[in-house]
């Protein structure tokens, strides 16, 4: 544990050894890492009590992104309800990562605003890792990546109008190929 948070902990010890039960004064604490948090925090009379809050769901995501997207300039062609859809498990934080990561894309290109496809980039920037341009893919790997691609195309074809698809990508997994 850093030292710092040694200190803030024994500080806040201390402050909360003052109060009598009976006066009335609750104290709040957050933090994204309960299991980090010393036992003397959390015993009977201290922080005892333990409240969760889940990571968002669709409507809140659309919230959250609707707010960070206000602090841009972004084209009114946005949706982001789109996006908040393809960001399942998204937190707050990695939402605010998302639009920051459109922003910067949209000014390395020399746009002026952020549209659709800087969001949609982000989001697989995030969900995939950064591109690889290096990695050569030999013969056999892209055989069975055209036959896995394929399937896609056939399951499209005979399932037209039953599923909304965003966008397509393709994510190779080596280390399948390689058993």
């Amino acid at each position: 544990m850093h030292p710092y948070s040694r200190q803030t902990i024994n500080q806040l010890l201390a402050e909360m050894d003052g109060f009598k039960p009976n006066e009335g004064v609750i104290i709040i604490g957050a933090t994204n890492f309960p299991e980090a948090l010393d036992n003397a925090l959390i015993r009977p009379g201290r922080f005892d009590m333990q409240v969760t809050v889940p990571r968002p769901d669709v409507k809140g995501r659309t919230e959250i992104l609707k707010w960070y997207l206000n602090k841009i300039k972004f084209d009114q062609s946005v949706d982001p309800e789109i996006i908040a859809r393809g960001t399942v498990g998204f937190s707050g934080a990695e939402l605010e990562n998302l639009v920051n990561q459109a922003a910067l894309k949209a000014a390395v290109d020399g746009k002026e605003m952020v549209t659709m496809k800087e969001l949609e980039f982000s989001k697989d920037k995030i969900l995939m890792g950064p591109e690889r341009r290096s990695v050569e893919i030999d013969n056999k790997n892209k055989t069975i990546t055209a036959y896995h691609e394929s399937g896609h195309a056939i399951i499209a074809y005979y399932t037209r109008c039953e599923m909304l698809c965003q966008s397509f990508v393709t994510f190779i997994q080596f280390w399948l190929f390689s058993l």
